[in-house]
């Protein structure tokens, strides 16, 4: 089963909740810091990484961005800027596995990534 880990600075068991909801059992969901979650990724041990802070790039996502790089990352949300459903699906769809947001907008972003990640294991 694939695994996805929930780092971020913000509202991690939330994310974690949320993303569950929305796994179909699809997935098996860890909350881990920023850096263990953020090394996980990178060495396999999991598949993907969601994370929320309050702009949607730096706590959410550095530590990914650091250890695998800008183009396997995306901010799908920040202050005053949420990407559309299509933009998100997109992302997903171009193979990038850390996906950062704004705690403010997990509820939209979340259930969004959480499909295209479903459909790309059907």
């Amino acid at each position: 089963m694939k695994k996805i880990v929930v780092g971020g600075q913000i509202d991690r068991k939330e994310v974690a909740k949320l993303v569950e909801q929305h796994a179909e059992g699809k997935f098996d969901v860890e909350v881990k810091g920023d850096l263990d979650a953020a090394m996980a990724l990178k060495n396999g041990q999991a598949d993907y990484y969601l994370g929320a802070c309050n702009t949607g790039g730096g706590g959410a996502l550095a530590m990914a961005i650091a250890l695998v790089g800008r183009n396997q990352t995306s901010s799908v949300s920040m202050p005053g800027k949420i990407m559309t459903e299509d933009e998100i699906r997109e992302e997903v769809a171009a193979g990038k596995k850390a996906f950062g947001f704004t705690a403010q907008h997990m509820e939209t972003v979340v259930p969004i990534i959480m499909k295209e990640l479903v459909n790309k294991e059907n």
